[in-house]
């Protein structure tokens, strides 16, 4: 892997459950971003979730129509990892100069990964000195199963392009979504489809990053269960009706309540988490992603479970685009959080 490092040119893929999005920027973090060459292009679950050769060909072989269909040149990539494939950890080791910190820490890296290093393939950078003690520095520590990671670059390879970077998607969410120079730590939080991703930032840097299971889909199997509709239905009346009370009789919030208030809950206690390790480090805002975004009234349901200021975020607000790409993209703008991120990886 290859994290938060300068890449060269390159594109972006984030495959996800249900669509493909592939993205090219131009610019760089300092002077801002433009929106060079994108794609998104609709799955089904069967295409990503076949392991067999057959369906790694045509999982390959529908990035390639991607890409293709963008107009993408150059043959480097960078692609997202699932949170569920990845372990992530901030660790604090004794302060030392940078070569001697990189030289020593290649020895002691493998108490922090949960499996034993010959599966594994890790990677690690320097986030800097601990806000906590400035005898301490902080290290960012991501680890993903070899056998994963190597079967994912032999699919991309096979088709001619060259991975030169592979990330968690939680930290690519975490940058597209954040602003530099913030006060106060920040919570994002992705409610995806099976699994909700959740990275708190503080002074610039991820400082937790953690995945709980259940997303949308444990929503549309309530609704479609105590409503007795059709999973596709019980999905429109939640992206319709989400949290209103006033809605369905009130119906569909009552049955949504019961299950995020799990997930409320979540967030609270990653937040305590946070702030027992960090104790200057209060958390001043959450910023949703993906359908969190999306279903009404989700952020003011959020805020007022935790007593946190909760906004929608917007994985555009640093690359800039034309009136054309906003109008064919504004329906599945709020999809392209992880994609944004990992093309907004420094080239300086």
């Amino acid at each position: 892997m290859n994290l938060l490092h300068g890449v060269g040119d390159f594109f972006s893929l984030d495959i996800g459950t249900n669509s493909m999005r592939i993205v090219q920027l131009s610019g760089n973090s300092q002077h801002g971003w433009t929106l060079q060459k994108y794609a998104y292009i609709p799955i089904t679950q069967q295409l990503t979730q076949d392991s067999s050769e057959l369906g790694r060909k045509r999982l390959g072989e529908a990035i390639l129509g991607a890409v293709n269909q963008a107009g993408i040149k150059t043959k480097n990539i960078a692609i997202g990892l699932p949170a569920g494939k990845t372990f992530t950890s901030v660790v604090e080791t004794e302060t030392l100069p940078e070569k001697e910190l990189v030289k020593s820490f290649k020895y002691e890296v493998d108490k922090y990964v949960p499996m034993a290093m010959s599966d594994a393939k890790v990677d690690y950078t320097i986030l800097g000195p601990s806000p906590n003690d400035p005898a301490k520095t902080e290290v960012l520590v991501s680890s993903v199963a070899k056998e994963y990671a190597e079967g994912t670059m032999e699919m991309i390879e096979k088709t001619g392009l060259n991975i030169v970077a592979m990330e968690p998607e939680p930290l690519a969410m975490a940058r597209a979504l954040t602003t530099p120079g913030a006060i106060d730590a920040v919570m994002v939080v992705d409610f995806g489809e099976e699994s909700t991703d959740i990275v708190i930032t503080y002074k610039d840097k991820p400082r937790l990053v953690r995945s709980i299971p259940g997303g949308i889909d444990t929503l549309i199997r309530a609704i479609a269960n105590g409503l007795n509709v059709r999973m596709d239905q019980a999905r429109q009346f939640i992206l319709k009706f989400g949290l209103d009370a006033n809605q369905v009789e009130g119906q569909v919030f009552r049955i949504l309540n019961t299950h995020l208030e799990n997930y409320a809950a979540e967030l609270a206690k990653s937040m305590r988490f946070f702030q027992t390790k960090y104790i200057n480090g209060k958390v001043g805002g959450i910023i949703l992603s993906s359908y969190a975004s999306t279903i009404p009234l989700f952020p003011e349901y959020i805020e007022s479970k935790t007593g946190v200021p909760t906004m929608k975020g917007n994985p555009w607000q640093f690359v800039r685009t034309t009136a054309e790409q906003q109008r064919i993209l504004a329906s599945v703008s709020n999809e392209f959080s992880v994609v944004i991120g990992l093309s907004e990886r420094s080239n300086d």
